[in-house]
């Protein structure tokens, strides 16, 4: 190999790791000041020139959001009505993109297309008689109302999503199985269900995330029942009623991002197969 050679390998190394710095900055940055902002007494907030480590560190903030503002209760509101939906939105999903794959005819064709043109509709747009008919069955602030409402949201994106990983699995595996005996039951859940894990572990982080940031639908259907993704917006103003608790809202800000990069951590190899099996013409 020759200087040119070495010399060009060396500049698309460094330029690589300095692609890979900067991005890494943008995304890493704004989330570490929010952390120390959460973490730094409000009164030090702007202080000038600025800190980028506290000089006092403290965890009021946190201790302030479960005393008054009632941080706990919102979190187990949050973990019911998220977990829920994830669990019976994929249950439902999985046999929904089978039976759209496996099985042609005018109806199941149109009940799909049906089903994928919701996600064109904006939820603006049948906020008021949603609403309305929510109120009526008295399902307006209620647990399994807003669980229906996130589940219907979450469900066209996850029909089409499996749909079209269910497609690729060839057919020849269901029905070697079949020659061997196994029943219609048993195929789905010992041949195709564990070649779809990787999809499943895709869409359920991608459902989980767009769960926990959804803001309109509890932020309208609901009053009594608060999560996360509302809080953030009703914190109390401490000092005066023109002045933002900065130091609140990073905190807030903080407990949503948690759950998401500890999902995001644990599950990131069956995000990274679930990517690369879609990514990928069988």
């Amino acid at each position: 190999m020759n200087t040119k050679q070495k010399l060009f390998k060396l500049g698309a190394a460094l330029i690589k790791w300095l692609s890979v710095f900067i991005v890494c900055f943008l995304i890493l940055f704004p989330m570490y000041w929010i952390f120390m902002s959460s973490i730094t007494p409000s009164g030090e907030l702007f202080n000038s020139p600025i800190d980028y480590l506290p000089d006092h560190p403290t965890l009021e903030s946190y201790i302030f959001l479960i005393q008054n503002v009632g941080l706990l209760s919102k979190v187990t509101n949050t973990i019911i009505i998220v977990g829920s939906t994830l669990i019976i939105s994929t249950l439902f999903s999985i046999m929904a993109a089978y039976a759209f794959s496996r099985f042609k005819s005018r109806g199941i064709s149109l009940a799909f297309a049906f089903i994928i043109a919701t996600m064109l509709i904006p939820e603006v747009v049948t906020a008021r008689p949603l609403y309305e008919f929510m109120q009526k069955v008295k399902l307006y602030d209620t647990y399994p109302g807003l669980i229906l409402l996130y589940i219907s949201s979450v469900i066209p994106f996850t029909v089409l999503i499996l749909k079209n990983f269910v497609a690729e699995i060839p057919i020849s595996l269901e029905e070697a199985a079949a020659i061997d005996g196994a029943a219609f039951m048993k195929r789905i859940f010992y041949v195709t269900l564990p070649l779809m894990k990787p999809a499943v572990a895709t869409v359920c982080i991608i459902n989980f995330v767009s769960c926990l940031n959804n803001f309109f639908t509890p932020l309208f259907y609901s009053n009594g029942i608060q999560v996360l993704s509302v809080a953030i917006v009703q914190l109390p103003l401490r000092d005066n009623m023109y002045s933002v608790p900065w130091d609140l809202v990073s905190a807030m800000g903080c407990v949503i991002l948690l759950p998401i990069i500890v999902f995001v951590a644990v599950f990131e190899k069956q995000i990274m197969d679930g990517i690369m099996a879609g990514g990928v013409k069988a």
